[in-house]
């Protein structure tokens, strides 16, 4: 969990006393580092990176409209439109915004880059609520009563989506996995990218890290229904799909730059079959952790 020292907002015209403010700019201990910009790059055919060195987010892109996965912090809008841009594409051309999971270092700049390109916000009907509300709720396990984080809002267009439901722009075809744990209302994204004659399934995949607010237990309290059980369908879930490219959330989890660092024109190091395998497994491991400090914490 981080701590707060400073949240920057500015308000876009004359707000009213119960608007919720714009939140242009975040302060937190690892907010900078969070937001160090990342040259953008292709991870494989339709399929580019466009988020910060710590903060993904991607574009797949069709003739026909492009879809953005992500946001980052509030202050990554000027970079992702910058890196979308950088690779020839138009932020205009972004037909849909869809999230992994709303916590404000991967939604902080959707609101923006919504207003910018005027696409359609895409998630869970969990997400869309706290997108919608701009802070997370009690059935997360990061809340914080005493120190909530207020991100802008989306006030645009939404459309909730099915586990396993298709969102679909002109060829392109992106099917959401709801992966609840990390938050209620997470999502891993899952579409073929081709290159040189053969498609890849490639994983955009969730948090699957175990973290929470001091206090919270994720075997359950008073005040909070246990979701280890579920967390571990989730983990195993993400693990079992069909999975050629893997690009987590925070690019360090599946080695993301690591991969671009060791691609050359005749090798695409992003093509590993057993990426989400080993990020299921290090997830695993990282829960069952948590879980038996909880344990030992009760005795």
């Amino acid at each position: 969990m981080h701590r707060f020292a400073v949240i920057a907002a500015g308000l876009l015209g004359a707000a009213s006393a119960q608007a919720a403010p714009t939140v242009d700019f975040l302060q937190c201990g690892s907010c900078e580092a969070w937001n160090v910009p990342q040259k953008p790059f292709k991870v494989v055919g339709n399929a580019y990176y466009v988020g910060t060195r710590e903060l993904s987010a991607m574009l797949v892109t069709s003739p026909k409209g492009h879809v953005l996965l992500d946001g980052a912090l509030p202050q990554s809008a000027t970079q992702i439109r910058k890196n979308i841009e950088a690779l020839g594409f138009k932020l205009r051309d972004v037909k849909y915004i869809v999230n992994s999971h709303p916590h404000w270092d991967h939604d902080g700049a959707i609101a923006a880059l919504q207003k910018a390109s005027g696409a359609t916000v895409v998630s869970s009907p969990a997400a869309l609520a706290v997108l919608q509300a701009g802070t997370i709720g009690p059935d997360d396990p990061q809340y914080d009563a005493k120190n909530p984080v207020q991100v802008t809002p989306i006030t645009g267009r939404t459309q909730m989506i099915a586990d396993g439901g298709v969102l679909r722009v002109g060829p392109l075809a992106l099917t959401a996995v709801y992966t609840p744990g990390h938050t209620p209302g997470g999502v891993s994204w899952t579409w073929q990218s081709c290159e040189a004659g053969k498609c890849y399934n490639v994983v955009y995949a969730d948090s699957l890290n175990a973290v929470s607010t001091d206090g919270y237990r994720f075997s359950g309290d008073a005040a909070h229904p246990g979701i280890a059980d579920t967390f571990r369908k989730t983990i195993a879930k993400v693990g079992a799909l069909p999975c050629d490219v893997i690009v987590s959330v925070h690019p360090g989890f599946t080695d993301t730059l690591e991969k671009l660092a060791r691609t050359t024109p005749g090798h695409n190091a992003f093509i590993d079959p057993k990426g989400c395998v080993a990020y299921a497994a290090d997830a695993s491991a990282r829960l069952e952790k948590r879980l038996a400090q909880e344990q030992a914490e009760t005795h």
